[in-house]
């Protein structure tokens, strides 16, 4: 028997060769929140260290995010290399992806619900009787007293129909990808990320100038919760697609071998639906 077939893997899993970057990954996601929340609570370790805290925390946050994205880098590299250098993603195992990308998107939506359910407890019963505290904050009526709220109609609106937008443009890279259009698949996906670019400038750009900080009570609180972590999952979307772009153009796509794309128009389109939910009942009826 031949060295090759000796070695010959006997089925259609891949069995994972061990790998640092899952470690490495936490450790430096536990540094980046540490400094981050050093960063955010200066007064942890008693009066008087705040702006000594501050930098110190500073400091820490961003050779953990440094260290994230060093750990994004590699790791990323390595499964690219699995599936497009040795071969490893076979159609069993692109099916067994398929699966835990959609486990990951159900998991997020779970993570939305519980922020638009703080949300609605919050807005449809301003004015509980049993609950003194809020009716005390709120005034009552909702938005509370003295929350001048966004216009649904001006920036939102704006940033909607550049979401909409975006998941046309992500449709059509896929689309050319299946036809195998190299040049509309690099096309459609440079449009999208400029969009997602855009958006998040408009977004930081409302937050600049908004009225109201997440400290201004119940409604800063859940308004900055939920379209600040949709911010978040629109900015790692669209580091998703700049993957995917860059690899596109090396040509690492083809018409049948391309979950990595798929994987990120499939994320996207979730953002595109979380935002709809955010503009109808957050920005227009909540507001």
């Amino acid at each position: 028997m031949s060295a090759d077939a000796h070695h010959e893997q006997p089925h259609d899993y891949h069995l994972v060769d061990p790998s640092p970057w899952p470690a490495a990954g936490a450790a430096a996601a536990f540094i980046l929140f540490f400094g981050l929340i050093l960063y955010m609570h200066p007064s942890t370790f008693g009066d008087g260290l705040e702006k000594t805290i501050t930098s110190f925390g500073f400091w820490i946050f961003m050779p953990g995010l440094l260290m994230v994205m060093a750990t994004m880098w590699v790791w990323w590299r390595d499964v690219i290399r699995e599936s497009n250098v040795e071969g490893h993603h076979t159609p069993v195992v692109q099916l067994g992806l398929r699966y835990g990308m959609m486990l990951f998107i159900a998991s997020e939506i779970m993570f939305f619900a519980a922020f638009f359910w703080a949300f609605f407890d919050a807005s449809l019963y301003a004015g509980e009787a049993q609950q003194v505290a809020r009716t005390a904050a709120t005034g009552g009526v909702w938005p509370p007293k003295g929350i001048e709220t966004f216009d649904a109609f001006d920036i939102p609106f704006m940033n909607t129909l550049i979401l909409l937008l975006s998941g046309c443009t992500v449709t059509w890279a896929h689309h050319a990808l299946r036809e195998n259009n190299q040049k509309d698949l690099v096309r459609g996906l440079g449009y999208t990320i400029v969009l997602g670019i855009a958006f998040t400038a408009l977004q930081a750009y409302e937050y600049v100038h908004a009225s109201f900080t997440i400290g201004s009570g119940i409604y800063g609180s859940t308004f900055y919760l939920a379209t600040g972590f949709h911010g978040f999952h629109v900015i790692v979307g669209t580091i998703f697609l700049t993957v995917c772009y860059f690899r596109a153009r090396g040509g690492q796509f083809k018409p049948d071998h391309h979950f990595g794309l798929e994987a990120a128009a499939w994320y996207w389109h979730f953002v595109d639906v979380v935002w709809l939910f955010l503009f109808c009942c957050v920005y227009w009826w909540g507001g």
